[in-house]
């Protein structure tokens, strides 16, 4: 459907010129589909079309003379659901480009339809790292981070600290299978012990069995392979029965700024995980906070916010292509630095990974925090070359050996 509300960009009127000619059907047309009503809506939802929002609204409002619309979809969480409406804004609604697509199993099968349509898809909160290994594509630029990176600074900053014997508890999907292969093969590389792990359904509500079972283990991390809802309970059902008192650290995986205010500071002080942006880093990203908050009522996720880039990237690309074509957008896209209040020098790989820095988060005590929304605090950054898996390694097959 397409985005209205306050928020809403009015639609602009077609102006006459060459440019708009390079326009297909004269209009850009950017699809933003994601979690807007389940477990993943608060970090996704509505806040990604937000930014999306914005990022046109910077534009002003339009590109080589045609205007520019968003429209936007709940995929439910479900691959069939999510296809259905990829395939309609593809095949009749003209749609040129699609960001978000909060869900790996959703992302996975959307890149495939793209790849066939030859259309641009922007994952933004998907964090399977197939994307950008064996199922590739061309036409994908996957943006904020994946489950190498959210693995990578969590797992070596513990691991390092003596935290060496770990236990997962991970949601049975695509998304949890793959962060737990990251994070366990990170955890043996550096010399550390994978004690056991335990694999729940999708949307569970009382983990306290997997709890359990991970304090039995003599595990002195787990590590979180979930997201949204689930990571939630997992890390409060965690402070209820004990284990963050003993000092058993949550590495919180795939956590975020929503999830971390649900858990609460007294449950999750301490507890680590790795992030693309955080609200108060520093002046450009307190400014887009305050602008973004205005409209949506607290600061943005780093999907939320890389939601804003992606846009942004996007529309130069097209600007700098004299034409919404796949093709040579994409490769604007590819040779254009990624420049933004979030992003400094970021680039897409050959992969389409989008190399940018991480930054290693821990959950502040109740006693640092000085407001509602001042939850975390930045222990350490990570350059992109070493946060994201080597482009060696991925087995993509659109690099070339």
């Amino acid at each position: 459907m397409l985005l209205a509300g306050a928020a809403a960009l009015p639609l602009f009127r077609i102006l006459p010129g060459r440019a708009q000619g390079a326009i297909s059907d004269g209009v850009i047309r950017i699809g933003v589909l994601n979690d807007m009503t389940g477990v993943f809506s608060d970090q996704q939802g509505m806040g990604e079309v937000v930014s999306a929002q914005l990022a046109v609204e910077d534009a002003g409002g339009k590109v080589l003379g045609a205007p520019v619309e968003i429209l936007h979809g709940d995929l439910l969480n479900r691959p069939d659901v999510g296809m259905g409406i990829a395939r309609r804004w593809f095949d009749q609604e003209k749609v040129d480009i699609i960001t978000g697509v909060g869900n790996s199993a959703v992302a996975l099968a959307v890149q495939n339809l793209s790849r066939e349509r030859q259309k641009i898809t922007i994952p933004m909160s998907a964090g399977t790292t197939d994307l950008t290994g064996k199922e590739c594509s061309p036409y994908t630029a996957h943006w904020v981070y994946d489950n190498y990176s959210a693995a990578k600074a969590p797992v070596t900053a513990l691991v390092r600290d003596g935290k060496t014997k770990w236990f997962f508890i991970t949601s049975d999907y695509a998304f949890g299978h793959s962060l737990e292969a990251n994070a366990m093969a990170m955890v043996r590389s550096l010399g550390g012990t994978v004690l056991g792990s335990a694999r729940a359904p999708f949307g569970e509500s009382d983990y306290s069995s997997y709890v359990l079972r991970a304090a039995a283990s003599g595990a002195q991390a787990v590590g979180i392979c979930a997201g949204g809802g689930d990571m939630i309970n997992i890390a409060k059902q965690m402070g209820e029965f004990g284990l963050i008192r003993r000092g058993i650290v949550a590495a919180g995986l795939a956590s975020s700024l929503t999830n971390v205010r649900s858990v609460g500071l007294e449950t999750g002080q301490g507890m680590v995980h790795a992030e693309s942006y955080y609200w108060d880093q520093n002046d450009a990203t307190r400014a887009f906070s305050e602008r973004f908050a205005r409209i949506h009522g607290r600061p943005p996720t780093a999907f939320q916010a890389g939601s804003y880039g992606a846009v942004a990237h996007y529309l130069k690309a097209v600007e700098a292509a004299g034409t919404d074509a796949t093709i040579p957008v994409m490769a604007k896209m590819r040779e254009l630095p990624i420049n933004d209040f979030m992003t400094s020098g970021g680039r897409i790989r050959a992969d389409g990974r989008v190399i940018r820095d991480v930054y290693l988060m821990q959950v502040k005590a109740p006693r640092e925090s000085r407001g509602e929304w001042d939850l975390l605090k930045v222990t350490q950054t990570i350059k992109g070359e070493d946060a994201f898996r080597p482009l060696a390694e991925g087995g993509c097959p659109l690099v070339r050996g």
